[in-house]
């Protein structure tokens, strides 16, 4: 008898499908890798708009907008409450920007300071402090960014260390 082989072995399938299995994880790996990168793109980004909002507030008002429900050291997100609202009334920024991961987890916050470096919750305020986390650690931080304790602010609850990205004027 003559016998021809017109397919493939159990072993050369099982082969194949490991080859695969393991090509698709390392692709996989790297797309989640190449995403966090894309998100902490975007949160210094969104900083650098903010960043810009706030001074030309400063121009427009000698003074940048205090906070106006904030917890600690005048700290609280970019949200309805941290008094940044002004910015997009007066059309300074189109809107607040939020975390791309919308998680909590990853939170902007502002802080507003007095020229005592105390907390400022009320007009005049000459200094400002914009923080978030960057989700790819402390090696990931730019330079150029602010560490310490809030940079001066009064109570220094929050730390601006990385992997956390502060700006300041």
């Amino acid at each position: 008898m003559n016998r021809t082989s017109r397919g493939f072995t159990l072993i050369e399938l099982l082969v194949v499908i490991a080859i695969i299995g393991i090509l698709s994880s390392v692709v996989l790996a790297s797309l989640n890798s190449a995403r966090k990168k894309g998100r902490d793109a975007r949160r210094i980004a969104d900083m650098k708009q903010m960043q810009l909002a706030l001074e030309l507030y400063y121009d427009a008002h000698q003074s940048y907008p205090a906070v106006v429900a904030g917890g600690v050291s005048g700290t609280t997100d970019m949200g309805a409450a941290s008094g940044l609202g002004a910015l997009v009334t007066e059309q300074f920024i189109s809107q607040i920007s939020s975390d791309p991961t919308n998680s909590g987890s990853y939170v902007y916050s502002y802080a507003s300071a007095d020229g005592a470096g105390a907390a400022c919750t009320a007009v005049p305020c000459s200094s400002y402090v914009i923080k978030s986390v960057i989700e790819g650690g402390a090696s990931a931080v730019p330079l150029g960014d602010v560490d310490g304790l809030w940079a001066g602010l009064a109570g220094g609850a929050t730390t601006c260390d990385d992997p956390s990205y502060c700006v300041k004027p």
